[in-house]
Order: structure tokens, then C-alpha cells, then sequence
């Protein structure tokens, strides 16, 4: 009984490697550089689901050193980030790059992708919102963030009219100056209201999961950034005083003229007319030279380089 175990035991491990080698003879009918050529050219066709499929074959069918593994995964992960904008398959390769391959030469690069990709995944604002929905429980600890009169209400969310203020101050001045009457504050408020309405019913649909939703939304979040960052830079640095003005006024007499129909001067203003428009043009005009002066100083630190050239 006991040779009878022993011999089918030995059958079947005979069995095993028969298999095993087949499958071994099989992975190496094409060779792996072959294979990795074609996910190359898939990717250079921009059929980039396709190209991931093929790396990923290549790195489970053929031996690849850890070096050249976490390679071919950042590649994997970029097409991710890059052209398909799945942010949640990028992250979870560069994590695997970061836990699987600590010792990689991309490890720097694979960091700052982490960090972009939960960017992208707004994760700092589900966080908040996690503390937002836990403040909820406890409603006696819920205070209004900006009081006010009660000006109209959604179901139970009410809207005050220090939201109103609020959300007016946020505009830009040109748009802001606009909304001066009780007539233009309504408009506003019904505005705000169907956004509001329409973010819920967005947000019902999950569209906050959609992949132009989260790119629009992180391209909007650079646009800020950089305007917030040229305001504390340029703007808030840029002052004129009333000399200033009306030396500005005295040097460009020739832009502060009333015309006729054909388009001849028929008169130059006084100072006293254009002195807003003025004190204006010269604000913009020193944030202009700021701005360009803060651009030549970044762009010579980074050694940034344009080839005019070959911009067909």
C-alpha cells in the first residue's frame, strides 16, 4: 500500500514538471525583447491601454532584474498618469514601485508622482469632509461659518447673508463691482442656488469619480495656485502714490483724450477727469514689468530653454 502511495506520488510530480516545462518552453517561443518592442510600439501609437497589457506580459512571463522591473513599472505608471488619467492605477503601481523596489533610481520621481496622483484624488478634501460629516453628529457643535440673516434655504441648509457677502467678495473686482443692487445680489444668489443644486445632483451621479472631472478640477487648482502666488509676489508688492499718478499722467498725456467720430482729439482730459483710470494703468503697468521681471529670475535659475525653431 505504501509503495502504491509512494509511486503515484512520484507520477505525479513527473506529471508537474512535464507541465511546468511545457509552460517554461512556451514563455520562451518569443523573446522578451520582442515582446517589450511591441508594448514600445503600441505606445508610440497611442493605444496605450494596449501597451500597458504588454509590459505587464512582459514582466510576468520573462526573468527581469528588480532594477529593470521597477523600471518597466514606472513606465506602466506614467501611461497611467500621463495618458489615461487613472489616477488610482497610477498610484497603486508607483506604491508598489515605492514598497516592492525601495532601492530604484526612480524612487525620487516615483514620490512626487504619489504626491501629485492624491492631488489629483483630492484626498485632502475627502479628509475634510470625513471630519465635516463627523462634526454633523454632533449638531450642537455646528456654528455657522459666516452668520448673518437667513436669506433663502435649501431643504435644511440655510444661506445667510454673510454667505452671500461671502461668496460676492471671492469675485474679481471688475465682476464684483457689477453686483452693487439688491437686483444684481438676487441674480447672484439664484445662481448660486441652481449650482448648488446642480453640484448635488452631480455629486449623486459620482461624477466627482469621472476622469475629465478630476483633471479639469486639478488644472483649476493650478490655475488658483499660480494666481494666488503672483498676487502675494507682484500684486501686493506693486504701490503707487499720488505723485506717482500724476507724474504717470503728465508722461502719457496723449492716452487721456476725447475723441470725435473720425477718431481726431478733440481735447485732452483733465487729471482730475481719469484720475481712477490712471492710478489703474500705472498698477498694471509695474505689475507687468514685475511679472516679467519674476519670470526672467525663475526661468534663468531652471535654465529653461525655448528652441523658437522647432516650434512649427
Amino acid at each position: 500500500m505504501n509503495k502504491r502511495i509512494f509511486f503515484s506520488w512520484i507520477s505525479f510530480v513527473l506529471i508537474l514538471l512535464v507541465f511546468s516545462g511545457c509552460s517554461t518552453q512556451k514563455k520562451q517561443n518569443v523573446s522578451g525583447d520582442k515582446i517589450r518592442e511591441y508594448a514600445n510600439a503600441l505606445y508610440n501609437r497611442e493605444l496605450y491601454s494596449q501597451a500597458v497589457h504588454e509590459y505587464e506580459k512582459y514582466l510576468d512571463l520573462y526573468s527581469v532584474d528588480e532594477e529593470q522591473q521597477a523600471n518597466i513599472n514606472f513606465v506602466i505608471a506614467n501611461i497611467y498618469f500621463d495618458r489615461l488619467h487613472e489616477y488610482e492605477n497610477a498610484l497603486a503601481t508607483y506604491l508598489k514601485i515605492k514598497h516592492v523596489f525601495p532601492g530604484s533610481a526612480v524612487q525620487p520621481q516615483v514620490d512626487k508622482r504619489i504626491v501629485a496622483c492624491l492631488e489629483r484624488l483630492q484626498r485632502s478634501t475627502d479628509a475634510k469632509q470625513a471630519l465635516d460629516e463627523a462634526a454633523v453628529l454632533e449638531p450642537e457643535k455646528l456654528q455657522p461659518s459666516h452668520p448673518g440673516t437667513t436669506i433663502a434655504k435649501i431643504g435644511d441648509q440655510k444661506i445667510t447673508s454673510g454667505d452671500l457677502k461671502y461668496h460676492i467678495d471671492q469675485l474679481p473686482d471688475y465682476i464684483r463691482s457689477q453686483i452693487d443692487s439688491k437686483e444684481a445680489k438676487l441674480d447672484f444668489l439664484k445662481q448660486y442656488i441652481a449650482t448648488e443644486l446642480f453640484y448635488d445632483a452631480a455629486k449623486r451621479k459620482e461624477l466627482e469619480k469621472d476622469k475629465e472631472v478630476i483633471e479639469g478640477t486639478f488644472q483649476a487648482k493650478k490655475s488658483l495656485m499660480v494666481q494666488k502666488y503672483l498676487q502675494d509676489e507682484i500684486a501686493s508688492q506693486v504701490q503707487v502714490t499720488p505723485e506717482d499718478v500724476e507724474l504717470y499722467f503728465k508722461a502719457n498725456k496723449d492716452k487721456y483724450v476725447e475723441k470725435d467720430d473720425k477718431g481726431k482729439i478733440k481735447r485732452h482730459k483733465f487729471f482730475q477727469e481719469v484720475q481712477k483710470e490712471v492710478a489703474e494703468d500705472l498698477v498694471r503697468e509695474r505689475q507687468q514689468k514685475a511679472y516679467e521681471d519674476l519670470l526672467g529670475r525663475m526661468m534663468r535659475t531652471e535654465k529653461v530653454e525655448i528652441y523658437d525653431d522647432l516650434v512649427k
